[in-house]
């Protein structure tokens, strides 16, 4: 079943919250290498039999590590513990694959860190292991009958909309434009963990930055401050951008206390080395953000299999067929669109049982017709959608 349903507009609502966890956030860790792994486990069986093979790592937890920050630089004295579980195929045609996935995972763990924080040293900072078993037999069985089409693996569902909101572009803009390569090489005091949290009151945006500096680039707290300054007028202006030359008011790091001298500064650029933990699925949804006000779904789609596992797939096609019909009909007077995708297990993941088509527009009928054809034709495509998640990183953000 298809349904359209028109709506009213989003932003008329007085109140907005939007939250952002950034690239060293523990969650987003935890997401991150759960599916890595997944993507590099995918290239291995592709690469070895032809085909992907049944997989579900999408179960992480990290345990943070004890530090001694201090301007000039400090110490990890005790190492974070990242501990990723799940279901993987070891043993196929006659081929134990035990050895190769373990040797992969730490390879994966190792190369994800040290391209993405560099200042977290993956052999001394960091203790990563596994425990990957064989799925159930009923799930391997139903995975295996996959022919052409894959069959859903779950009962679930997935949820996207377009466009973003203007509150939504400044959680997402701004902890991209602070964790951006050029953005390290002007500031390399700037660390990874970020977090974006902007609230919009009307027309008045508040937004609140919390920001891991890493000790080693600061040699003072007068340093600390003066750096804190730079880096909040340039968050100024990139959210004025944002919002048309408005301004908003921007906070960063809230909770230091400059008369004890108590700042957030880290050795490592993340919180995970001291202050906090992780797990997969507490972070961003598949478009990056964390969306209160808007629809979401539970589902954590980092490290489930991109061949059947509708928790993952319907996420990401909702947020991309949602995006695309606004795209191509926003000319014609669509503003606004959400989708819902809902599954059945053992059904094919391209009928699902439900496609629930939500948009705000004045658009004339014959449009509603083509944003039906255009939605069933992606749906159709879902079989295929695997190859973006692997190759392309399609997925996590």
């Amino acid at each position: 079943m298809i349904k359209i349903e028109r709506l009213s507009h989003f932003e008329e609502n007085d109140l907005e919250i939007v939250e952002r966890k950034g690239l060293g956030h523990p969650d987003t860790i935890c997401d991150s290498l759960a599916e890595e792994f997944s993507r590099e486990l995918s290239k291995l069986y592709l690469e070895r039999f032809g085909r992907i093979l049944h997989h579900n790592v999408d179960k992480a937890i990290l345990v943070g590590g004890v530090a001694k920050p201090r301007f000039g630089g400090g110490e990890v004295i005790e190492p974070i513990i990242f501990s990723l579980v799940g279901r993987v195929t070891n043993s196929y045609k006659g081929q134990n694959l035990d050895k190769e996935i373990l040797e992969l995972f730490y390879r994966t763990v190792e190369g994800w860190i040290k391209e993405n924080i560099p200042n977290l040293d993956p052999k001394r900072h960091i203790r990563a292991d596994i425990i990957a078993r064989p799925g159930s037999a009923d799930l391997v069985d139903l995975f295996e009958r996959n022919g052409n089409i894959p069959l859903a693996n779950d009962t679930s569902f997935g949820v996207g909309f377009y466009p973003l909101s203007k509150a939504e572009k400044i959680a997402l803009e701004v902890e991209r434009f602070l964790n951006s390569k050029n953005y390290k090489f002007k500031h390399p005091e700037v660390g990874e963990d970020i977090k974006v949290m902007v609230v919009r009151n009307g027309e008045e945006f508040n937004v609140t930055v919390a920001l891991a500096f890493v000790d080693k680039y600061i040699s003072s707290l007068k340093e600390y401050l003066e750096k804190k300054g730079e880096i909040k007028g340039d968050v100024e202006d990139l959210v004025k951008g944002i919002l048309d030359g408005e301004e908003a008011k921007v906070h960063i790091n809230t909770a230091d206390d400059e008369g004890s001298g108590s700042v957030y500064i880290t050795v490592t650029g993340t919180s995970a080395e001291a202050g906090d933990d992780g797990q997969v699925g507490r972070g961003n949804r598949v478009n990056g953000l964390i969306t209160p006000y808007r629809p979401m779904t539970l589902e954590a789609a980092a490290g489930k299999n991109p061949i059947s596992h509708v928790g993952k797939l319907y996420n990401i096609a909702a947020n991309e067929i949602a995006r695309e019909i606004y795209e191509k009909f926003s000319s014609y007077g669509v503003k606004q669109v959400y989708l819902y995708l809902v599954s059945q297990i053992g059904k094919p993941i391209n009928q699902p049982q439900l496609t629930h088509i939500k948009i705000w527009g004045d658009f004339e009928e014959n449009v509603e017709r083509e944003i039906l054809d255009l939605v069933r034709e992606r749906i159709d495509q879902l079989p295929k959608l695997w190859e973006r998640i692997v190759f392309e990183g399609l997925g996590v953000c």
